[in-house]
């Protein structure tokens, strides 16, 4: 039976900017090094978390280059490569594929919402322009469309380089139709929760993994219960899962999330600026000390932190 392509723990890496919006490369790199050498399976840039909608064209080209190279080959590296055109998304692709990215991870088009002949479309016109392996990246509570499960299904069926998704669905019921629709014929198609908290539950139906965002700031948690489900430790998996459910309050203390990320990775001890592109803005106090809180609740820091 052939294995997944990617599958573990896999977050979705923060972008960093210096004060005056320019990419940060010295502290990018920084991060870079300190996730490399923690237990995650790989890393995602230009995702979400990686605050891609707020950048240019060659801000995107210039951290996806950056850090496929800082990582050298080291672990996987995902590219975010979405854009609301098909073209865009290939010519971001064909970029990807260029600097050297083990794959590319492609969220549906958004602000239009798309027929289902012409969401496939999308997809295939992409996956037939690319080399590279591709996840699918399901957010409706962004995109405002969901992709449908027999969508996934033909995908996963007609395209040999789409070898996944990332499901991030705020219920594991959309999760569970894909691995009954999909595994069955294609077992190598991986299949990774977006929430933090849907880790343990992904695996016990069969899933993959995840690609949560706390990975870049407590991969203790979301590695600790991969760890403990693959030895069949599951009081371990359990108290952990427990510590985790703490965290999914994080990010809803500012919106964007990306400065309240940046902040966690910096109490848990990787000393990185806090800045993000406008719109979002810094962080208040009473911000920063909910977040600390937040992590203390989840043992992640301790009290004197």
């Amino acid at each position: 039976m052939n294995q997944p392509r990617f599958s573990g723990v896999i977050p979705p890496v923060p972008t960093l900017f210096d004060e005056h919006g320019e990419f940060d490369g010295t502290a990018q790199a920084l991060l870079i090094e300190h996730l490399v050498a923690s237990p995650i399976n790989g890393l995602f840039f230009l995702g979400s978390a990686g605050e891609f909608a707020h950048m240019s064209e060659a801000q995107r080209a210039q951290v996806a280059e950056f850090c496929v190279k800082k990582v050298a080959g080291r672990k996987p590296v995902l590219i975010g490569i979405a854009h609301c055109g098909t073209q865009q998304t290939i010519d971001a692709g064909l970029h990807a594929q260029k600097v050297g990215a083990s794959g590319v991870v492609v969220v549906n088009p958004w602000y239009n919402p798309l027929s289902e002949a012409n969401l496939l479309r999308h997809y295939k016109t992409i996956a037939s322009a690319l080399e590279l392996p591709i996840l699918l990246y399901n957010f409706p509570a962004l995109t405002g469309q969901s992709i449908p499960v027999n969508v996934i299904r033909e995908l996963a069926l007609s395209c040999p380089n789409i070898v996944g998704l990332k499901d991030t669905v705020d219920t594991l019921s959309h999760i569970r139709e894909t691995l009954h629709a999909v595994k069955p014929e294609r077992p190598d198609f991986a299949v990774f929760a977006g929430y933090d908290e849907y880790l343990l539950g992904t695996l016990i139906l069969g899933g993959d993994g995840c690609i949560p965002a706390s990975a870049n700031f407590a991969p203790q948690l979301t590695c600790g219960i991969l760890d403990a489900w693959r030895k069949q430790d599951l009081s371990r998996a359990i108290e952990l899962q427990q510590s985790l459910s703490w965290i999914p309050s994080l990010y809803s203390t500012d919106l964007p999330f990306y400065n309240a990320v940046k902040y966690a990775i910096k109490l848990t001890g990787v000393n990185i600026p806090v800045h993000s592109l406008a719109p979002a803005t810094p962080l208040t106090e009473e911000m920063k000390v909910e977040i600390g809180n937040i992590l203390r609740r989840a043992g992640v820091i301790n009290s004197a932190t």
